[in-house]
Parts: C-alpha cells; structure tokens; sequence
C-alpha cells in the first residue's frame, strides 16, 4: 500500500498543481479517479486476503495518495496567489460587473478565502481519496478473484 500510495500521490500532486491554477474546486474531481487508482494499484501489488485486509489496504493507500493530492493543492494555491492575488480577483469580479471596492477592500477576505478553501478542499481530498481507494481495492479483489476463478477451471479440464 506504501508503494502504491506513494505512486498515485506523487501523480496527484502533479495533477493537483495543474487543477489548482484552474480552480481549487477541479481538484476534488481529481481524487474520484485517483483514488480509486491507488487502491487497485495497491490491490495489485500488495494482494490482500478478503475482508478488512482489502479495505484497510484500500484506505491506507488512498490516505497517504490524498496527502500528495493536499500538498499539490496547497503548492497550486500558492502560485494561483501569486499569479492572480486580490487585484486580479477584484478585476474578475468588475468584470461581472460586481463592485468591490479595489484590491485593498478585498485583500483580507481574498486570502481568508484562499487559505479557507485550501485547507477544506486539502481534507476532503485526503478523505474521498481514503474512500475511494477503498473501492478501488474492491474492485481489485472482485476482478483478481473472477479471474483466479475461471483459470482454475481451465487447469482442471
């Protein structure tokens, strides 16, 4: 589960960097897919025996994949700050039309909103990753299972 958590969280990381310039709310999508993908990998290379061996292994390998999926949400909020920052946030919300009140009006609520999101974005990250991991080694077990089952049945004929 190590392994696996530490391949897909290295991959989500890369990809949460990317999401997190778009949107901090694209990255949560992110952890469905990758979730599920880190705990079939960790099906796969860890092969547990039915019942909580797979969920636990599932789980753990989703957790520690969720904190790269976080620690590239936290370095994609940091750049998208410095890309964008309050003037830019208050020239996209003009453009709607919206008054703010210039850059300085909204530079307190700007970063309370940043790091705010950040950090809830980040645990619900850590935790539809932990969940999907599970069912990803689920999946894992039903297909390896399915498969184990149909190639005893050829040895036997």
């Amino acid at each position: 589960m190590l392994k696996a958590g530490i391949i897909i969280g290295f991959a989500a990381l890369l990809f949460a960097v990317g999401a997190a310039l778009l949107s901090p709310i694209c990255v949560p999508c992110l952890s469905l897919l990758l979730g599920l993908g880190a705990g079939y990998l960790a099906g796969v290379f860890e092969k547990p025996e039915e019942g909580n061996e797979t969920l636990r292994t599932g789980a753990l390998a989703g957790v520690i994949s969720g904190i790269g999926m976080a620690l590239g949400q936290v370095i994609g909020a940091v750049i998208n700050s410095k890309i964008v920052g309050p003037e830019g946030a208050a020239h996209m919300i003009e453009s709607f039309g919206l008054q703010t009140g210039g850059p300085v009006a909204i530079g307190s609520s700007y970063w309370v909103g940043l790091i705010g999101s950040t950090v809830c974005f980040g645990l619900l990250d850590i935790v539809l990753m932990a969940g999907f991991g599970v069912v990803g080694a689920l999946a894992w077990g039903k297909f390896s299972r399915k498969n184990a089952g149909s190639s005893e049945e050829v040895v036997m004929e």
